[in-house]
């Protein structure tokens, strides 16, 4: 940036440069109604003082996208009062108006019109708080563009490619190239920087002799992976950028080293919001354009209200806080009141011998109670300066510092995955994330599915162990095993029994050696066979079996009966018909129950196990129903 000389001769542009109005904010407080009205009087009136060819503003004139009649009226009047008038416009446009303004009624600028008298033109692009909506596509700034009292440039109705023609402007021997983009959301303007579908044209005569100018509207500082334009997307033949959306004051032209061009933000001319960024002092900036050649000049709003802030942090205070001193609230009350008297005195001193900056200031303090603290009443607060400040209502806040949970590897974040930033050149669309988001949900149900086998493995394991061990107690504390278990059926079977024992006796005296043998041999079958052949569902259906048959009191020889029964594997050499029948008949409703709980386990590894077929837009309880 170099320094003009001789600043007022004809060859000589100025520009006075001003972003983020915001008309109508808190137009209805009773305190802060009318600031934005009266700072933007102030800048008009800066304008008119220095004589500028132009006003050039970089979006959101107005704080609503349907300002109220009270905003647009005041904004009427300042316009027509300060930007009307027979001092003649010193500069011609060289472009095509048609194409500039093609989407208005009027496709040229207000100052060459034959019915009104412009003596300061303004030019504006329209920013995200007041861009067009509708079925018509319109702004609050086109109805003042249609009154003719703004040139509103910069609009692009196309969502696939952007073509920015610059209006051309020439005075003297200097020639300016001014492009314009008004409010896109963010991610779109992004995604299409990288597609290359912005085209920013350029004269065809003489195009290293323009001076190029370019206003934006987006977020300069990195919010998300894709919610900012970084300035290497734009083309580095601009010479300079003003920068609109971004409220924080920094209207010195900063050089950026790659692409060479230098980067203004003017900031907001208000304060909407209680952050540290809003706390720099306002300014608006008048810029000198002489050839290649730019100067820019701060100029400070002292129409704007003070705002004071500052931070504490209760725990860098340990000699004064003590969290288990029962009046400790009492001393953070008493220490806050001291932080906000100070302000306030520092706030006075600094509107001295400047009438026309409001009297009460805007105040903020916020307090970190992090570490055991606890908040006192803001609104009793509150109410001890409701005279004196411009915002009683959040004078204090509260916030403290949230403690960070150990990081779980097993944990999948979702959120990381999501907002993983873009490399630079490549494409990043909503229908990859999509597809990374399910992939990573897919390997999370994986994961499940294998904890959920080894806890039915684990189960099953257990119930054979339990099958082995009661076998082996029923053989072990039994002598007399098998009739005692048939003596449980029905009284005919204990009949023929005794009456087959009673026909043989013989057979009758060496009876109990052969109970003892079958014992052995049962207790023999069931350690050699069970582990392999018994199913861990034998032990459910003995369970069921159980619950449905009355149990009467039992002696130790129906005891024994039990440990017998659980072996289902020697009924079947058992030759008395009826008990087995008996046992059949009873085991019929839980095998049926556990068969049918069987085939709904097994479906639902079926359906869990063919990764093929997952439809994630299906809930799960849907698809389970569905199979």
């Amino acid at each position: 940036m170099s320094t003009i000389n001789s600043q007022d001769d004809e060859d000589t542009f100025k520009i006075l440069i001003a972003t983020d109005i915001h008309l109508g904010y808190l137009e209805k407080d009773p305190v802060r109604g009318n600031d934005t009205f009266v700072t933007f009087n102030e800048i008009l009136d800066h304008a008119q003082k220095n004589e500028v060819d132009f006003v050039l503003l970089g979006g959101d004139l107005f704080h609503e996208n349907k300002p109220s009649r009270k905003t647009v009226h005041s904004c009427l009047e300042s316009l027509r009062k300060y930007c009307m008038g027979d001092r003649p416009v010193q500069f011609e446009i060289l472009s095509d108006q048609a194409v500039n303004f093609y989407y208005s009624k009027f496709p040229w600028v207000n100052y060459q019109d034959e019915n009104l008298n412009i003596s300061i033109p303004i030019f504006t692009i329209h920013g995200n708080h007041d861009d067009p909506t509708g079925a018509d596509a319109l702004c609050a700034l086109d109805i003042l563009s249609c009154a003719g009292l703004l040139n509103h440039f910069g609009r692009s109705n196309s969502v696939e490619k952007i073509d920015i023609s610059p209006i051309l402007l020439r005075k003297g021997r200097t020639k300016i190239a001014l492009y314009g983009l008004g409010a896109i959301p963010d991610e779109r303007l992004y995604r299409m920087f990288v597609n290359k579908q912005v085209t920013m044209l350029r004269p065809k005569e003489d195009e290293d002799s323009w001076f190029n100018l370019f206003v934006i509207h987006q977020n300069r500082s990195k919010h998300g992976a894709t919610n900012y334009i970084p300035e290497q997307f734009l083309d580095d033949f601009i010479d300079l950028v003003v920068w609109g959306h971004e409220h924080e004051c920094k209207i010195a032209p900063f050089q950026n080293e790659r692409q060479r061009f230098y980067v203004s933000q003017p900031g907001s001319s208000v304060v909407t919001s209680l952050s540290p960024g809003e706390a720099v002092k306002k300014h608006i900036g008048l810029l000198h354009v002489k050839g290649k050649k730019m100067n820019m000049q701060k100029i400070a709003l002292e129409t704007v209200r003070t705002f004071h802030m500052e931070d504490i942090v209760l725990a860098d205070h340990p000699d004064l806080f003590n969290p288990d001193n029962p009046r400790v609230t009492q001393a953070i009350q008493a220490f806050c009141m001291e932080k906000v008297e100070l302000m306030l005195d520092n706030a006075e001193r600094g509107r001295l011998g400047n009438p026309r900056q409001p009297e009460k200031p805007l105040i903020r303090l916020r307090v970190d109670y992090t570490g055991g603290f606890e908040p006192f009443s803001v609104h009793r607060f509150s109410q001890k300066y409701m005279d004196r400040v411009a915002n009683p209502k959040d004078i204090i806040h509260f916030f403290r510092h949230r403690e960070l949970k150990e990081k779980n590897d097993s944990d999948l974040n979702f959120g990381k995955l999501v907002s993983r930033p873009a490399s630079e050149g490549m494409t990043l669309r909503v229908e990859d994330l999509v597809k990374q988001y399910f992939q990573t949900a897919e390997k999370a149900m994986t994961r499940a599915r294998a904890h959920r086998s080894e806890d039915a493995v684990l189960v099953a394991a257990s119930s054979d162990e339990e099958l082995m061990d009661t076998g082996m107690k029923g053989t072990g504390d039994s002598d007399d095993g098998l009739p005692a278990t048939l003596s449980r059926g029905r009284g005919r079977a204990r009949g023929r029994a005794r009456g087959a024992r009673g026909q043989n006796p013989t057979a009758r005296g060496s009876s109990q050696r052969g109970r003892g043998s079958t014992s052995q041999e049962s207790a023999t079958s069931s350690r050699t066979y069970k582990p392999v052949s018994v199913p861990a569902k034998n032990m459910s259906i003995m369970d069921a079996f159980r619950s449905l048959k009355p149990q009467p009191s039992l002696n130790s020889s129906k005891s024994y009966s039990e440990n017998i029964i659980d072996d289902d594997s020697d009924l079947e050499d058992i030759s008395i018909v009826p008990s087995s029948r008996v046992n059949q008949r009873l085991s019929t409703t839980p095998s049926r129950s556990k068969i049918g709980s069987q085939s709904q386990t097994f479906r639902g590894v079926d359906f869990e196990s063919d990764e093929d077929e997952f439809d994630p837009f299906k809930s799960t309880a849907t698809s389970r129903r569905t199979k």
